[in-house]
């Protein structure tokens, strides 16, 4: 790196005090005049999403020593989805999306960096993180944060829907309840579904933004430290040749990361992030392009929740790469990714590594063989996970898992059940308020209305209920988790705080959707169907009539945030 100009040069030679405080920090004289790498991660004690990320900074950092170059350790700790559900702090969690990605904007602008290695586990942080390497548009690269154990008997903390609904009727031991709370969460990690967390951690691989393989490594082996170390090696590399996060976060590259989600079964809160990661670039990702591909992409990912399997035995399947592989001719392999090198030679590297086939052994300790977890595109029996609806309930578009949903309520019409906010939508679903065959219609949920919370509880509820599952759709203004399973529909845009159609709506009307047909409409007043200029006209008066709920007096973030947020289809930023 001895041809390399540092960045800050030009303030080291400006300002002596410069030099000064990183020598206070403990740098010595020649650190000081190395490629300077920023290492930013969310490491904390708030989830086990966090805990283990001082270990891949620590790997990073040793990478990026032996190349020549040094590092410094930032942190801005996430927080997690899991420990917000049933209170208030679910309205800030999208939020902290937009305050993690301006810390780290915050940080990397101070100094002038050379380059940033982010790492991360979760929901808001991954996504976060990549907003921040595209707004900086220094050398970067992104470590996922990797996958949990699984419990026992290839469980998921989303027994926790099962246990909270029992919990709350009385239904079970406090027994049951403890052994849940010591096995849910057996290790460090994201959790072991495919939820936003996994997702997302998936999105960052298939942008060419993390090394190949890498995403969902379960984070207690060996190989994820691997991962970690070649990051800091690699982001010298970058930092060399100035191959920048827009040089690889091209719209090819978004179309691919589309094209990986739609054969998966992402999280529906992709199509929340991508659009916003892609708006720091001046990309606008419009929802007829992820319906249009998850038109023709098989689905081949057997993941829990869209699935049998888990995030670990996905990995071990061959994981993104194998999907890559699958999907070849679906692909842009031209991309450029942050190895220096295309996704087409990236493929070609791990197979001559035997990346594909190493791995395969753990897969036969649960039994299991890789077509068991990642079907083969010709075994495929349907395509995409994931649609838009649009019609006059959502005229900007919803989004709804069909992946993820049982095929009898894919198509669905029946009475609106409507809530101003999720806590009395799960309370009905808990008394037994709703019967089958209802539509649930949550509002005021959306960015500007209340922060955008997912529903979760609600969700869960409903498919635990043995009454209601499979008999229960839900419509909703704001988001779900990515472990949402069951006809769930949501980002409808525009939101009931917006002025939306879903504001003006009234228990007792009637609710059609159909996937197939990608339809959302109310087609009945009052428990009577009528024609579509008639519910226009209703919809009116009501308007006029009763207006909006106004939002409540907010501070802090929250307000920022519902005051400033764009719509949920343009990726719910300010």
């Amino acid at each position: 790196m001895s041809d390399y100009r540092q960045r800050s040069s030009p303030e080291r030679l400006l300002w002596a005090q410069f030099d000064t405080l990183q020598l206070g920090s403990g740098w010595d004289e020649k650190d000081i005049t190395k490629p300077q790498i920023l290492i930013e991660d969310v490491y904390g004690d708030s989830h086990p999403g966090s805990t283990h990320l001082i270990k891949l900074s620590e790997q990073a950092k040793y990478g990026v020593i032996e190349e020549g170059g040094y590092a410094a350790q930032f942190h801005t700790t996430d927080i997690c989805d899991g420990c917000a559900q049933g209170h208030n702090g679910m309205n800030v969690i999208l939020a902290s999306r937009e305050a993690i990605c301006d810390m780290v904007e915050v940080h990397g602008s101070v100094i002038p960096w050379d380059g940033i290695i982010l790492t991360s586990s979760c929901d808001k942080s991954v996504p976060a993180h990549l907003k921040a390497a595209a707004r900086l548009d220094i050398p970067a690269i992104f470590i996922p944060g990797g996958s949990m154990r699984p419990g026992p008997y290839m469980t998921t903390s989303l027994g926790k829907g099962d246990i909270s609904l029992r919990q709350r009727r009385g239904e079970i031991t406090e027994e049951e309840i403890r052994d849940y709370k010591l096995t849910g969460c057996p290790s460090e990690g994201a959790c072991s579904f495919l939820g936003t967390a996994s997702t997302m951690q998936c999105m960052a691989e298939a942008l060419g933004m993390a090394l190949p393989g890498s995403a969902l490594a379960p984070a207690t082996m060996r190989d994820i430290l691997s991962f970690a170390r070649n990051s800091g090696r690699k982001i010298m590399e970058l930092v060399r040749r100035n191959i920048t996060p827009s040089r690889i976060m091209t719209k090819e590259a978004f179309i691919n990361a589309i094209i990986v989600h739609s054969a998966i079964g992402g999280s529906t809160n992709a199509l929340i992030h991508l659009p916003a990661i892609a708006r720091e670039l001046g990309i606008i990702l419009e929802p007829g392009l992820f319906d249009e591909i998850n038109h023709k992409i098989p689905h081949i990912g057997n993941i829990n929740p869209s699935g049998s399997h888990l995030t670990e035995s996905f990995w071990f399947a061959g994981g993104v790469p194998m999907v890559q592989m699958m999907l070849k001719d679906y692909l842009n392999l031209d991309v450029l990714t942050v190895t220096g090198k295309t996704l087409g030679e990236n493929l070609e590297d791990l197979k001559k590594d035997n990346f594909f086939e190493r791995n395969l052994g753990y897969l036969a300790n649960y039994g299991l063989k890789r077509e068991d977890v990642i079907i083969p595109v010709e075994k495929a029996k349907e395509k995409g996970s994931i649609a838009i609806l649009k019609g006059n309930l959502a005229p900007g578009g919803a989004v709804v898992k069909y992946s993820a949903c049982a095929e009898n309520m894919r198509k669905h019409k029946g009475p609106a059940r409507v809530y101003n906010s999720e806590e009395d939508a799960y309370n009905a679903v808990v008394s037994g308020e709703i019967n089958p065959g209802d539509i649930i219609v949550i509002r005021y949920e959306g960015p500007r209305g209340s922060g955008m919370p997912e529903m979760l509880m609600t969700t869960e509820a409903i498919v635990c209920d043995k009454r209601l599952n499979g008999t229960v759709s839900l419509v909703t203004d704001g988001r779900f988790s990515g472990g949402t399973r069951g006809a769930a529909i949501g980002h409808v845009t525009p939101e009931a705080a917006a002025g939306g159609p879903i504001a003006f709506i009234e228990t007792g009307d009637i609710i059609e959707y159909d996937i197939e047909k990608r339809t959302l409409n109310v087609v009945g007043i009052n428990g009577r169907e009528v024609a579509p200029e008639e519910v226009e006209k209703v919809f009116s008066e009501r308007r006029k009539k009763n207006g909006i709920i106004p939002r409540p007096p907010r501070k802090g973030i929250l307000r920022r945030y519902t005051e400033s947020a764009l719509s949920a289809m343009e990726g719910a930023g300010y």
